[in-house]
């Protein structure tokens, strides 16, 4: 892909066809406008304002406390500085469960007072009628499933999703559920990279993947993660392409050390008479 070519906004039809020919989508977090202008103006594919903002801005202990309120508030920022990615909003815990009417509302508060142009949704068979209502409303969904964050408790933790024959099966039925569905994607995560191989090539959507493997048709991280700002875990799947954590501490130190020191501001960052 060119320079010139990345500055044209990303749609659905142009991520089917990176499917179609090959080439890899790319997809991370944002949660506020400066980083979200960043990512879009690096090319990136797509932004989701995940509700992993629960855990790397909000301090939970998990994504299961994260209101609507609190994520239509960092949808609102991140829209701010995205003009050319495709911007997905993830649909906090009991959001959608309760009912496909409440489901298909708060879509639409995403959709219309966010400024998303997607939304994404846990869940396989158990939740295609209910993706099924918000697209025929009009609301273009991306799916998730294997490792689901928001019923981890349920999984038995965080670990690898779909191992035996018999869970890998129902993965593989899941992901055809949603894809039939009328979802645009399919987000895989923390599951064997052969099983995710076998689900990119079965359905027709994109898939993209986390802790995944190769094999998908896109990647995500969290960028808390691969940046190095998120010191609480990383998943072992992450790759930390800096680390920017130490750095800022080195920074903070030494503003801290100059200000009692009375070395900053000097006289350059003094206002002249």
């Amino acid at each position: 892909m060119t320079k010139k070519e990345t500055k044209k906004p990303v749609t659905l039809a142009g991520l089917q066809r990176k499917k179609s020919s090959g080439e890899k989508i790319t997809m991370l977090t944002a949660y506020d406008y400066s980083m979200a202008k960043m990512l879009d103006d690096s090319g990136l594919d797509i932004v989701l304002v995940g509700d992993s903002l629960g855990m790397v801005v909000l301090g939970y202990d998990s994504t299961v406390p994260v209101t609507m309120e609190e994520m239509i508030h960092h949808c609102k920022a991140v829209r701010r500085g995205v003009s050319r990615a495709l911007l997905v909003g993830d649909m906090p815990y009991l959001s959608y469960q309760v009912s496909k009417k409440e489901a298909v509302r708060n879509a639409g508060r995403f959709f219309k007072e966010a400024g998303c142009q997607c939304v994404k949704l846990e869940g396989g068979s158990n939740m295609a009628s209910t993706i099924e209502r918000i697209v025929r409303a009009g609301i273009p969904v991306m799916g998730h499933i294997g490792l689901t964050p928001q019923t981890v408790t349920a999984l038995g933790g965080y670990r690898i999703q779909g191992r035996d024959p018999e869970s890998a099966k129902r993965l593989l039925k899941d992901a055809k559920a949603v894809a039939d569905a009328g979802a645009f994607s399919l987000v895989l995560e923390c599951i064997p990279s052969a099983l995710a191989k076998t689900i990119t090539e079965t359905i027709p959507i994109p898939t993209i993947g986390i802790g995944s493997g190769p094999h998908c048709d896109g990647q995500v991280l969290v960028t808390n993660d691969l940046l190095g700002l998120f010191e609480k875990f990383l998943p072992n799947f992450v790759k930390r392409y800096v680390n920017l954590a130490p750095m800022i501490k080195e920074a903070l130190a030494s503003y801290i050390d100059e200000v009692e020191k009375g070395i900053f501001p000097g006289t350059e960052y003094s206002p002249r008479p």
